[in-house]
């Protein structure tokens, strides 16, 4: 396990736990327990009674990010974990569990049954206990802890569902990604407008649908935006009309949010096409050619391609192709006799 950066005043901490490797699965819940009470706090969630099978066998990767009162944990688990009710385990806080692969099933409220949350599907409430859960083998999930202050008036007793991949979790996730990059480096100012983003973002998730004047979501949105766009490049389809249905926005707050952290749209994909563009330039076999690159990367056309090339790069996609062969063919060539390193003579080892 590995730790960094609890700040004094406990409002930040993150730490890495792997208990998957041979050999570690015995100690693995005493690392992770460690790992949350000194970097997280019971204050902030307390962790269950895990059973005694789980204690034995406990193998689990993730991370854990805390930023306030909010945790984000990102935990793949090879093994299942069963835990306890915890008699008088009172809390306050709400929770979030959004599964990837595998089932979470919760222990329910007094006079309600349990809760499965299956793959591809979250589930946040308001926990006013510590309840059981058990987990299966081969589980990826996201866990967050969230203070109750604004929240629990906007949930109530309700538990909210639906699909992980919804244009709100895609925001959330975005954003607790960030959080988990940058937390160990953010100072106060940052530590409270994260905490504060994840809440706006998770009333956006019970509601359905973005606050789009809320300016501290900006970040999460681009960077959900992004992704999309990162794994679409090249569909024709790709525009910010397409992202911003993804997303369920407007165009409009979409290009608000991007020009928020001084980027635009239409340039973000331009740029990003253009640089896969380069890679395959560079390819040391099956290259396509420059209208092939074009037509791929939908550019309107061989001639427009060129020169937007040209204008980010300093060179036309023939002479990079052809820049970047001669570096290869250097790089490959066998140095001559008098440029061989000492040592390597062909007089060695005689």
């Amino acid at each position: 396990m590995h730790g960094t950066g609890a700040e004094a005043d406990g409002a930040r901490g993150v730490f890495a736990v792997d208990s998957t490797a041979p050999g570690s699965a015995p100690r693995g819940l005493d690392e992770f327990r460690r790992g949350w009470e000194t970097q997280v706090g019971d204050e902030v969630f307390q962790l269950p009674a895990f059973s005694p099978d789980t204690i034995g066998d406990f193998r689990v990767k993730g991370t854990v990010a805390k930023v306030h009162g909010a945790a984000i944990a990102d935990l793949h688990a090879a093994s299942a974990t069963r835990t306890a009710d915890v008699p008088g385990g009172d809390q306050d806080l709400v929770a979030m569990y959004v599964v990837r692969r595998g089932a979470w099933t919760l222990g329910g409220p007094p006079g309600h049954g349990d809760q499965t949350v299956s793959a591809g599907q979250f589930l946040v409430r308001h926990l006013g206990r510590l309840t059981a859960f058990e987990t299966s083998a081969h589980l990826t999930a996201k866990f967050l802890v969230l203070p109750p202050g604004e929240l629990t008036p906007l949930l109530g007793n309700r538990v909210v569902t639906g699909p992980a991949d919804s244009a709100e979790m895609r925001l959330l996730t975005a954003m607790a990604d960030m959080i988990h990059t940058t937390v160990a480096d953010l100072g106060p100012a940052g530590v409270a407008a994260a905490q504060a983003t994840l809440v706006e973002l998770t009333k956006a998730v019970a509601k359905g649908r973005f606050d789009d004047v809320e300016p501290r979501l900006a970040p999460a949105l681009t960077r959900a935006a992004k992704d999309i766009a990162d794994r679409r490049l090249a569909e024709p389809d790709l525009s910010p009309a397409m992202l911003a249905r993804e997303l369920n926005v407007s165009v409009r707050t979409l290009h608000r949010a991007f020009a928020a952290v001084g980027e635009q749209v239409t340039t973000y994909i331009r740029h990003r096409r253009l640089h896969e563009a380069r890679l395959a330039l560079a390819a040391p076999s099956g290259r396509l050619s420059v209208s092939e690159l074009a037509a791929h990367w939908q550019f309107a056309d061989g001639s427009h391609f060129t020169r937007a090339f040209k204008k980010h790069y300093g060179q036309t996609p023939t002479e990079y192709a052809r820049s970047a062969a001669a570096a290869a063919a250097a790089a490959a060539a066998p140095l001559p006799p008098n440029r061989r390193p000492p040592g390597r003579g062909p007089a060695e080892g005689a």
